[in-house]
Order: C-alpha cells, then structure tokens, then sequence
C-alpha cells in the first residue's frame, strides 16, 4: 500500500489535508485492515485534532471497523454470504450480465465511508477497533481510498 502527496488547504484556522491509499484486492469479499495506513496518513499531516474521513470510491467497495482477527474476518464473511448471496439471482445481473449484483448490495449494506475522530495525532478507536476495507468485487481490483483529515 501507498499513499500519494499530500493536498493541504487552508482556510483561515481550518485545514484539509487529502491523501489517497492505493490498495490491490483480491475482490470476493476480501477485508483488508489499512488501520496503520490511516493512522499513519493522520500523524504525517501535522493536524493535531479533528476528523479523518474515509471514502472509497466505486459502488462494489465498502469501509467500516472491527475487530480484524482471523475468526471475526470469517464470520463477517459468512454473514454477507447469508444476507446477500453470490448465486441468487439479482436485477442487476439480468441487465448488465457482469455477475456481481451480490457486490452491490453487499457494499450498500455497509456504505463508502467512515469518519474517525483523532486528538494529539492518534486515531481515537477503541482497544480492539480496527479500520477495513472490503471489496465485494467479483474480480481483483486496484482501489483508492480518499482520506480527508481536517482540522478542529
């Protein structure tokens, strides 16, 4: 994983640093925990206290926390399987034949973006909380995820 160049703006006391985590995924709904990756974009930018916004764009990718060890990383993927099988049959396929209305609705279940608050340059997560992706996707992907980290 990598992270573009900074883009600050400043607005009298206020400031908006953008950055961009370029991630490759598997897709069939595989949970990547880029918590360091944020936590690391968040230190960097200077910005003592405020908000981080994730955000990821495309319709077959999601983010949110959890806590990421091997049994819950299953059970999550277990759960969307259940709620949102990949070999019912979906609108979605009939009109565009490309198989991944199943990635659709998974993402739309859990949404593109998450805020975290942070305060002295540390993400305020709890003990066990971890940031993930998911792509639902039913192929590899390379994905961006915008980070907006601004100022109180």
């Amino acid at each position: 994983m990598r992270t573009k160049k900074d883009k600050v703006i400043y607005k009298g006391k206020d400031m908006v640093v953008t950055k961009t985590i370029k991630l490759k995924s598997r897709g069939e709904t595989d949970i990547i925990n880029i918590t360091d990756e944020v936590s690391s974009a968040v230190e960097k930018s200077k910005v003592k206290k405020g908000v981080v916004t994730l955000f990821v764009p495309g319709a077959t990718g999601a983010i949110t926390t959890v806590e990421y060890e091997s049994g819950l990383v299953s059970d999550l993927k277990e759960a969307f399987e259940k709620w949102a099988p990949r070999h019912a049959e979906y609108n979605h396929n009939l009109k565009w034949s490309d198989g991944n209305g199943f990635s659709h609705v998974r993402a739309s279940l859990l949404g593109p973006s998450l805020s975290v608050p942070f305060s002295g340059n540390k993400l305020t997560l709890g003990t066990w909380q971890q940031i993930i992706f998911i792509d639902f996707d039913n192929r590899p992907r390379t994905r961006e995820i915008i980070l907006q980290i601004i100022s109180e």
